[in-house]
């Protein structure tokens, strides 16, 4: 079982940065797929940038790639979103999750952390 907590969220500037980071307790197993979602205000989901804990298979969306930088630390079990040039399109709660990638569904989530752009 994993447990995440996100930080890092808060309120910038356009143009601006933030890093936000993901704590999972226990062990990530390499079978395990994380990232980053957003739900902005009035809107669904959406994925902004995910990865194979062990390696590999990096995905960002569209509308982050250039600005956006999803890293990890092995040792302290944690997922980093270095987020630059932030945009007030980039306002919403923000979310890490987790979930095994023969299973095909992240299945863990944390609580989400605000992050609002202003202009």
């Amino acid at each position: 079982q994993v447990q995440l907590e996100e930080s890092g969220g808060g309120l910038v500037q356009a143009g601006g940065s933030l890093r936000l980071a993901c704590a999972a307790s226990g062990r990530i197993l390499s079978s395990y797929r994380m990232g980053w979602f957003r739900r902005p205000p009035g809107k669904e989901r959406e994925s902004v940038a995910t990865f194979n804990w062990n390696g590999g298979s990096t995905d960002y969306a569209d509308s982050v790639k250039g600005r956006f930088t999803i890293s990890r630390d092995n040792a302290k079990s944690t997922v980093y979103l270095q987020m630059n040039n932030l945009k007030p399109e980039d306002t919403a709660v923000y979310y890490c999750a987790a979930g095994r990638i023969v299973i095909g569904t992240y299945d863990y989530w944390g609580q989400g952390t605000q992050v609002t752009v202003s202009s």
